[in-house]
C-alpha cells in the first residue's frame, strides 16, 4: 500500500513489544535533541521534565576490562533466592495494559482496547473502525495512549503521535529485535512500525486489473459528498427538533387519552374473563350436583346390593352345592358319552402288531402314512377309516364344548374338512378326506389329513389338557382322549330320560297264518303301533307315517330276496327296534316281510323320549 493511501480504516490491530518502565539513558545530548520535539512523550510522573544527559567521551565508552568475565549472581544461590529474584524480575517488567486511540490530544477516544493482564509483550484484539464515521476513517494521523497498571494504580505510560504515512513495513513479527515499548501496527496489507527500518516490498505477481476512470471517480466523490451533506443536514435537523421539543411543554392530553383507551381495553378483557369464569363456575356447580346425585344413587345401589348379599348368604351354600353337583353331573355325562362313543367307534390295536398301529370299527388306519401305489381296496379302507374318525371328531366337539378350528363335514367315506383360516380362494377351501387320484389330489388329501389331526390336537389340549407328542398319530391320540375323558372313580351315570320326541325302537312281532304269509298282519301291527305312539293330529303322527312309508319302500327295493322283519326282545325294559333274517319269500311278494340291509342277527336300537316309551316298527311295502 502506498504511504499516501494509508488511512485509519486500514488499521486492524496493534502490538506492544518489550514493555519497560525505565527511562532510556546513555544518549548524547546536543542541540538537535534539545530543540526538536520528540515523537515519544513518556509521562510516568507528573513532575518536571527530565534533564538531558551529557555526552560521554569516546574513551569512557570503551570498556577498560576487555577480558573481564560477567558473573551471575544466581549461580551459587539457593532455590528460594533464585525464585524470589525471578519473581522480582517479573514484577518489575509485567503489568496490565490497554490503549486508547484519539484524533486530538484532548478529544475523547474513539476506540478503547481490552485489558491484557500480567504480560510484557501484548497482542491486542483486532478491531474494525469502519463504523466510526468518515471523519475518523479518512484520517491518516492519530494519537495512541498506552495505559499501565502497577501496584493497583493506572498510569499513562506512553503517548505516541502516529502518522501512518511514516510507517515502515516489516512484513512479519519474527526475526526482529524490538526496542523497549515498541509499537507495531497491523494494517490490511501487513505489519508496520515507526522505529524499525523499513523492509522493501516484494511486488505481487498478479495480472493487471482495469481501474476506474476519472469521471467515475469524480461521480463517486460527488456522491460521497452528497451523502455527507445529507448526514450533516440530518444531524442539524435532529438537533433543531430536539431543541424545539425541549422548549415546548409536554401535552398530557394524548397520553391521558391513550391511557384511557388502554384502561377501557383492560376493563373489557376483564369483563370477558369474568363472564367466562362465571360460566365455568356454573358448569362446575352443575357437574358437582350431578356427581352428588350419582353418589347418592350409587350409595343406594350399594345398600341394595349389600342387602341382597346378606339375603343371598343363606342361599350361597346351596348354590355352591348345586354348582358342584352340576359339574359332577356334567363330568359324569361326558364320561358316559365318551364311553358310549368308545363302544360305538371301537379303536383297537391293528392285527399287524406294528407299534402305535390301530384300527377303528375294524378298519385299519395308518399314522399319516399313505403309499400312492396302494390298491383301490386299500384306498377305500383308508377313506372309510378317515370317515369314522371325522364322524367321531365331529361328535366330540359338541359333547366336549370345544369348537374345532377346521370344520368337518362327515359323510362316510366321502368326508371332507374346510380351512377358513389360511389365505386360500373360497372355491379351494374344501379338502377331501379320501383319494381321487392325481398329484394335486394327493396333496389336498394329505393336507386334509393334517387338518383333521390339528382338530384332534385341539380337542386334546382344550378339553382334557393333554399334551400331544405327535399329531400324526391319529387313532392313538383319539383313543387316548376317549380314555382320559371316560376315566373316573365313580360309576358312570345312567342316561337321562327326556329329550326330543322321536321314533322309539320297538319289537316287531310277526303275525300271520303261514310262513311268509303274514305280511298284512305285520303291516297292520306296525300301523297300529305307529298310530298309538303319537297323538292324533300331532306333527309326530304325520312324520312317523311318512317315515314308515319311506322305510318300507327302501327296504322293499333293497331286500327283494324275501327277508322279513323279525321281532327281537328289548333289553333292560327298553323298547328296541330290531330286524333279523326272515323266512324265504319271492321277490315282489306282498306277503313277505323284509329286514334292514345291515341286519346281522339280532339288532337293537334304543331311543328314549320324555316320559313315554313307544314301539314303532317299520314294515316293508310290497
Amino acid at each position: 500500500m502506498l504511504p499516501q493511501n494509508r488511512r485509519l480504516r486500514h488499521l486492524q490491530g496493534i502490538y506492544l513489544r518489550n514493555l519497560s518502565f525505565t527511562r532510556p539513558h546513555g544518549r548524547a545530548a546536543d542541540d538537535l535533541d534539545a530543540y526538536l520535539p520528540s515523537t515519544k512523550t513518556p509521562t510516568l510522573h507528573d513532575g518536571p521534565p527530565p534533564q538531558l544527559h551529557h555526552a560521554h567521551s569516546s574513551e569512557s565508552l570503551i570498556s577498560t576490562k576487555v577480558n573481564a568475565r560477567r558473573r551471575s549472581t544466581l549461580t551459587n544461590a539457593n532455590p528460594i533466592t533464585h525464585q524470589k529474584q525471578l519473581e522480582y524480575t517479573v514484577e518489575s517488567r509485567a503489568a496490565d495494559v490497554f490503549f486508547s486511540l484519539h484524533c486530538d490530544q484532548d478529544a475523547e477516544p474513539f476506540y478503547l482496547s481490552e485489558v491484557s493482564e500480567r504480560a510484557i509483550n501484548f497482542n491486542f484484539r483486532f478491531f474494525d473502525l469502519s463504523q466510526t464515521g468518515p471523519s475518523i476513517t479518512r484520517e491518516s494521523r492519530f494519537i495512541i495512549k498506552i495505559w499501565a497498571k502497577r501496584q493497583r494504580i493506572w498510569t499513562l505510560l506512553l503517548t505516541e503521535h502516529v502518522d501512518m504515512r511514516s510507517l515502515h513495513y516489516l512484513g512479519t513479527l519474527r526475526n526482529h529485535h524490538f526496542p523497549p515499548n515498541c509499537l507495531v501496527f497491523h494494517l490490511v496489507d501487513g505489519v508496520y512500525s515507526l522505529e524499525l527500518s523499513s523492509k522493501k516490498h516484494e511486488p505481487k505477481q498478479a495480472p493487471t486489473l482495469p481501474t476506474s476512470t476519472y469521471n467515475a471517480l469524480m461521480k463517486l466523490s460527488n456522491l460521497d459528498n452528497s451523502i455527507q451533506d445529507a448526514l450533516a443536514t440530518r444531524e442539524a435537523l435532529t438537533a433543531q427538533i430536539n431543541s424545539i421539543l425541549e422548549r415546548t411543554p409536554p401535552d398530557a392530553v394524548p397520553q391521558a387519552q391513550e391511557s384511557a383507551i388502554l384502561a377501557s381495553k383492560y376493563v373489557s378483557a376483564q369483563m370477558r374473563a369474568l363472564r367466562t369464569a362465571q360460566a365455568r363456575r356454573d358448569e362446575l356447580q352443575a357437574s358437582i350436583e350431578a356427581r352428588r346425585t350419582a353418589i347418592r344413587d350409587g350409595r343406594a345401589a350399594q345398600a341394595r346390593a349389600s342387602d341382597d348379599v346378606k339375603h343371598a348368604q343363606s342361599k350361597l351354600p346351596a348354590s355352591r352345592a348345586l354348582i358342584a353337583t352340576n359339574r359332577e353331573s356334567i363330568h359324569g355325562q361326558r364320561r358316559r358319552v365318551c364311553e358310549d362313543l368308545a363302544h360305538i367307534f371301537p379303536i383297537t390295536p391293528s392285527p399287524s402288531g406294528a407299534p402305535l398301529s390301530f384300527s377303528i370299527c375294524g378298519v385299519p388306519l395308518p399314522n399319516t402314512n399313505y403309499d400312492p401305489t396302494l390298491s383301490t381296496s386299500t384306498e377305500d379302507s383308508l377313506s372309510a377309516a378317515l370317515g369314522y374318525v371325522a364322524q367321531l371328531t365331529h361328535a366330540l366337539q359338541f359333547y366336549l364344548s370345544v369348537p374345532l378350528p377346521y370344520p368337518l363335514r362327515p359323510f362316510g367315506s366321502r368326508s371332507s374338512i374346510r380351512d377358513d383360516i389360511s389365505l386360500l380362494p373360497d372355491s379351494q377351501r374344501e379338502f377331501p378326506l379320501f383319494i381321487r387320484g392325481g398329484a394335486t389330489a394327493q396333496y389336498r388329501f394329505d393336507y386334509a389329513w393334517f387338518l383333521l389331526n390339528k382338530d384332534i390336537e385341539t380337542l386334546c389340549v382344550a378339553s382334557a389338557g393333554l399334551k400331544v407328542v405327535d399329531i400324526r398319530h391319529t387313532l392313538p391320540n383319539l383313543k387316548y382322549l376317549l380314555y382320559v375323558c371316560s376315566a373316573g372313580r365313580e360309576e358312570v351315570p345312567e342316561r337321562k330320560r327326556g329329550g326330543v320326541r322321536g321314533l322309539w325302537a320297538g319289537r316287531l312281532r310277526k303275525t300271520g297264518s303261514g310262513g311268509g304269509g303274514g305280511g298284512g298282519n305285520a303291516r297292520d301291527d306296525a300301523a297300529s303301533i305307529s298310530t298309538a305312539g303319537s297323538r292324533p293330529g300331532s306333527a309326530d303322527s304325520g312324520v312317523n307315517k311318512h317315515r314308515e312309508q319311506l322305510m318300507g319302500r327302501v327296504m322293499g327295493k333293497e331286500n327283494g330276496n324275501g327277508s322279513s322283519l323279525s321281532p327281537v326282545a328289548g333289553v333292560g325294559g327298553d323298547s328296541s327296534f330290531g330286524s333279523s333274517a326272515g323266512g324265504t319269500g319271492s321277490p315282489g311278494s306282498s306277503n313277505s316281510v323284509v329286514g334292514l340291509p345291515f341286519d346281522e342277527g339280532s339288532t337293537m336300537l334304543s331311543l328314549r323320549t320324555k316320559g313315554l316309551r313307544e314301539n314303532v316298527g317299520a314294515v316293508a311295502q310290497a
